[in-house]
């Protein structure tokens, strides 16, 4: 998902590999590529001579396609030529690029321009100027996932399954979350107006915006049961997660309640430092393209929790990460899951950084649980399916953690 504000793959639902960057000559063979296109040397079948030239260099792989851009080109120059304005070749450049990634026709797969990817890497900081919600895709349709508590958004009264309308007068419909993550983000001390649907019915939010900060794992002990609530999976989780571990061994809990409702996702890297805190030497996830394996995922380190009794509460909003860390924990009957059926996203995002401060967000492959489950559009059920309402919310009643305490109190 996209942590809007606090941060926002679609932060929508994604489980990300870690970025692929370019070296020197990688680069070098870029500025060759990019001033050949600018002196008007390479069209047509020239541009796929010279993509299957460099590609090899980035690593990307070369399709036997072929592709004419010569009517891009023709659109650049008729655009210069006859637009009666100016025009920003700099806009121009990401408006092409963000319409390549879209024309994929996968929701995942997205381009982000330098302020995009600021904000983006910020968001798995865990600390930026904002509103405080996550952001994912539902339907289509950019909506809250999560509001921060105590956040200018809690304060203002959004909930979780708010759809976003409009930011600042301008629709936003149809846009992926990082788009719609960048537009609520700014500076502390700013307003940003927001028209929200709930329901059938829409409001009006005038919220003004506030530095916040949300680590991305919090802990508490409860009647001898360690409560480990994990909101995303970005580069710090795997070392606080092990941390709150550490502290539930050493204060002799009894039971774990791993509670990942509403979290979109992140690295898949943090999804494994989790996973490990229950598994020895098991496979947390495998990762397929087409029916290659690309990638068998290996649980690391030490098994603190193992054996423990465990409960993983999830709900629509378990995404991502999120479900190879329920599903590797089900599969090997590590944990009992509670709650309500997980989101379904079971695609593999690599980011490669792009030259200017630019990213590239492309599926590359499907995950599969332990067991071989790919979850894509079907989620992961419940053992134990326990609802939660919005009056449940609204009230502060919170039925499935009572449920899991209940549980380990029989």
């Amino acid at each position: 998902m996209v942590r809007s504000d606090t941060a926002s793959a679609s932060r929508s639902k994604y489980d990300y590999d870690e970025p692929k960057k370019l070296t020197i000559s990688q680069l070098t063979a870029l500025l060759v590529a990019v001033l050949l296109l600018g002196a008007g040397f390479v069209a047509g079948m020239y541009a796929d001579k010279l993509y299957a030239a460099i590609a090899p260099v980035f690593g990307f792989k070369v399709s036997a396609d072929s592709i004419d851009l010569s009517s891009v080109q023709q659109t650049y120059r008729k655009l210069k030529a006859e637009y009666d304005g100016k025009l920003d070749d700099t806009k121009l450049i990401d408006g092409a690029n963000r319409g390549l990634a879209a024309a994929t026709g996968d929701p995942y797969t997205t381009y982000m321009d330098k302020q995009e990817t600021e904000q983006f890497d910020r968001s798995l900081s865990g600390e930026v100027s904002g509103i405080g919600v996550e952001i994912a895709s539902r339907g289509n349709h950019p909506t809250v996932v999560r509001v921060v508590d105590d956040s200018p958004a809690a304060k203002a009264g959004l909930r979780a399954g708010d759809i976003f309308r409009s930011i600042n007068g301008q629709s936003v419909e149809g846009q992926n979350p990082e788009v719609v993550a960048s537009k609520v983000r700014g500076e502390a001390g700013t307003t940003v107006k927001l028209v929200m649907q709930r329901e059938e019915s829409t409001e009006e939010y005038t919220i003004v915006r506030a530095k916040v900060s949300d680590a991305s794992v919090r802990s508490q002990i409860r009647d001898g049961v360690g409560i480990l609530t994990i909101t995303r999976f970005d580069d710090q989780t795997g070392r606080l997660a092990r941390q709150a571990a550490e502290q539930f061994v050493q204060q002799g809990v009894r039971a774990v309640v791993l509670d990942l409702r509403d979290n979109g996702g992140g690295y898949v890297t943090a999804a494994r430092e989790v996973a490990s805190l229950w598994l020895e030497n098991k496979v947390v996830v495998v990762e397929k393209s087409g029916d290659v394996v690309r990638d068998t995922v290996q649980s690391s380190g030490q098994a603190l929790l193992k054996g423990m009794k465990t409960t993983v509460l999830v709900n629509g909003n378990s995404a991502s990460a999120s479900e190879i860390v329920a599903g590797a924990l089900h599969d090997h009957k590590a944990a009992t899951l509670l709650g309500e059926k997980t989101f379904g996203k079971g695609t593999v995002q690599k980011l490669f950084d792009l030259p200017d401060g630019r990213k590239l967000k492309i599926t590359v492959a499907r995950w599969y649980t332990p067991s071989g489950r790919n979850i894509s559009q079907g989620g992961i059920a419940p053992d134990t399916e326990v609802k939660m309402s919005t009056d449940d919310r609204n009230a502060g009643r919170d039925p499935q953690l009572d449920s899991a305490l209940q549980k380990f109190a029989e």
